[in-house]
């Protein structure tokens, strides 16, 4: 990801929201090191940061909607939710959460877009976001899982003012050309119930190793340590509860 900073229309922020926050504190200790600092504040419903040394990374939330599965959830920068979030559903996405005020740290919203991919907004304001991307155990990378690549394209051009380049047969999506993730084909490969979705990519500094960690520690690989061609190398990896993510060797994103 070139992007190094939380920057309008970028990804700024991951959240996992999970069935075992307790577990999954334990999980990804175990595969990234992560520290987790759960707030204690009764109306902060059990949120918990994750550190990566003294630098927030990500957070764990329990779920709080009925059937709601275990997911990670990509956070988008905006200088204004309550716009950004009208301007999705006049584009045809839904309003899922928000937009409201999380103390003094910002504000957000947890949308889907017209194919019913879950994203967030997050209006920093004593909080931007990660304060690292890109270096081992941090964000370096978003994927959007997608059966219809060219309304995809629309959309969030539309709301975000994305280019979109290709790498490869690859559509990439940045600002100003700093890419920041990129889009695969849910195709006919891929069973009916597999629905869009963001996806996110952490940096490590050794694919297999990290894989073979996050294995042994009770993790599923669904994309072993793989080479993509004139790309990086690459996993894909459900954790314990079932949410997934992705992890790529540093220094290869974009």
């Amino acid at each position: 990801m070139k992007i190094t900073e939380p920057t309008p229309g970028a990804p700024c922020w991951v959240e996992l929201g999970t069935s075992d926050v307790d577990a999954a504190k334990v999980y990804y200790h175990q595969v990234f090191g992560w520290r987790a600092e759960t707030d204690p504040r009764e109306e902060a419903g059990g949120y918990t940061m994750l550190y990566l040394g003294a630098a927030p990374v990500a957070a764990l939330s329990p779920l709080h909607t009925p059937g709601q599965s275990t997911a990670w959830t990509v956070s988008f920068a905006t200088r204004d939710a309550d716009a950004l979030a009208a301007a999705v559903t006049e584009a045809g996405g839904r309003r899922l959460t928000g937009p409201m005020d999380v103390f003094d740290l910002g504000r957000f919203a947890v949308l889907a877009d017209p194919e019913g991919a879950v994203f967030s907004l997050w209006q920093g304001r004593s909080f931007a976001g990660a304060a690292v991307f890109n270096a081992p155990g941090s964000l370096g990378w978003v994927e959007l899982a997608t059966r219809d690549e060219e309304a995809a394209k629309a959309f969030y051009t539309r709301i975000f003012g994305w280019t979109v380049g290709t790498h490869k047969d690859y559509p990439q999506w940045g600002l100003d050309g700093a890419d920041f993730g990129g889009m695969s084909a849910l195709d006919e490969f891929y069973p009916d119930d597999v629905r869009a979705h963001w996806l996110p990519y952490f940096a490590v500094a050794d694919v297999d190793e990290t894989a073979a960690r996050a294995a042994e520690s009770g993790g599923m690989l669904l994309v072993p340590p793989t080479d993509v061609p004139a790309g990086p190398r690459i996993a894909v990896i459900r954790d314990p509860q079932g949410g997934h993510f992705g992890i790529h060797r540093t220094g290869t994103e974009g």
